[in-house]
């Protein structure tokens, strides 16, 4: 069932969680840097153009529902503090994934977003369960898994690391 992404507007305590749009380029890829992205599957992009070529390939699928990538920011004052992914939304088992710009990191961002997501699309989307991989050693991303009910349901080796991949319940 596609999900009309235009009007999304995801609120938590401390966050507004929306679609990722063109303006959201420069701000995010400030962010990512090889240390952000050492427990994820893809490397940091070396140039804004070569980002653009990334996030370029996102658009059609957050505007047809397919696969959504939402950006993070703090309700007081905008900033932006990261990106969540709700990937294959018209699976029984959508894949969850988060990231949140490192001097935000330990100040609960990441669980409030995904728990915020989580809430959202068990009403907007078809799903069972969720899934959500995670690299085995990052304990923060665990504990956001564990905290919605996450359960390990499979473990996967990488050349980049090993993971887990959690189930986690709709709400």
């Amino acid at each position: 069932m596609p999900v009309d992404t235009h009007a999304i507007r995801i609120l938590s305590q401390r966050l507004s969680i929306e679609p990722f749009c063109e303006q959201d380029a420069v701000e995010s890829f400030s962010c990512i840097s090889l240390s952000l992205t050492r427990y994820m599957s893809w490397e940091p992009p070396a140039s804004l153009e070569e980002y653009a070529q990334v996030w370029g390939q996102w658009l059609p699928a957050i505007a047809d529902g397919s696969d959504i990538v939402f950006t993070v920011r703090e309700r007081v004052g905008a900033r932006f503090a990261g990106l969540v992914g709700l990937h294959h939304t018209g699976s029984e088992t959508p894949e969850l994934g988060i990231w949140i710009r490192e001097d935000k990191h330990g100040v609960g961002f990441g669980g409030e977003a995904v728990r915020a997501v989580v809430q959202w699309a068990s009403q907007w989307v078809a799903a069972k369960h969720f899934i959500y991989p995670v690299a085995t050693q990052n304990r923060a991303s665990r504990r956001i898994a564990e905290a919605l009910g996450g359960v390990v349901i499979e473990r996967r080796m990488a050349e980049k690391y090993d993971s887990v991949v959690y189930r986690i319940p709709v709400v």
